[in-house]
């Protein structure tokens, strides 16, 4: 007779490991211009679980200036637009159930507190990018990677986006 599987990391006591068919959806955050590789291996892994792919663009703008203007309401639906557009681009046609939307607020915390609502499986984010505007951005906003692997309790997936290297410069 098979006995159920037992947790044997050190501190798991008696616990005994039973294992859950993953059901949530697959939280991806995206951002404007960011290289197609974070919702590829999003929309992979949602259509390996079989589940639905939620691409989620966290607006900093609102939160950082407090009451939106009407300038910078029709900034941010342009950008969402243009991110829904672009994410249409890569997944019509592949297969996975997907949607999209538009959150606002500190973008680790908007995400976290998503993923507890819809109760997804696991978060995906890229890594930053090695540009300038990032680099103001780092000084507003923290690493939404390192604060997400800090703050939730599921999993968060992060893919290492390629460097991008400047035009004209040789690489080797």
């Amino acid at each position: 007779m098979n006995e159920p599987a037992r947790d044997t990391r050190p501190g798991a006591g008696d616990a005994v490991f039973v294992p859950r068919r993953v059901t949530g959806a697959v939280l991806a955050g995206v951002v404007p211009g960011q290289p197609p590789a974070v919702v590829h291996r999003a929309a992979e892994l949602a259509l390996t679980l079989n589940v639905k792919l939620i691409c989620a663009y966290v607006d900093i703008t609102t939160y950082l200036a407090g009451e939106p203007e009407n300038g910078l309401v029709d900034d941010v639906e342009a950008t969402s637009a243009g991110i829904r557009e672009r994410l249409g681009n890569i997944l019509d046609g592949t297969g996975v159930r997907w949607s999209f939307l538009t959150l606002t607020g500190e973008p680790a915390r908007a995400l976290g507190q998503f993923a507890e609502t819809v109760d997804a499986s696991v978060i995906v984010v890229g890594t930053r990018e090695r540009r300038l505007g990032i680099r103001l951005e780092q000084l507003l906003v923290s690493s939404v990677a390192v604060e997400l692997t800090h703050r939730q309790h599921r999993p968060v997936l992060v893919i290492p986006l390629p460097r991008q290297v400047p035009p004209g410069t040789l690489t080797g």
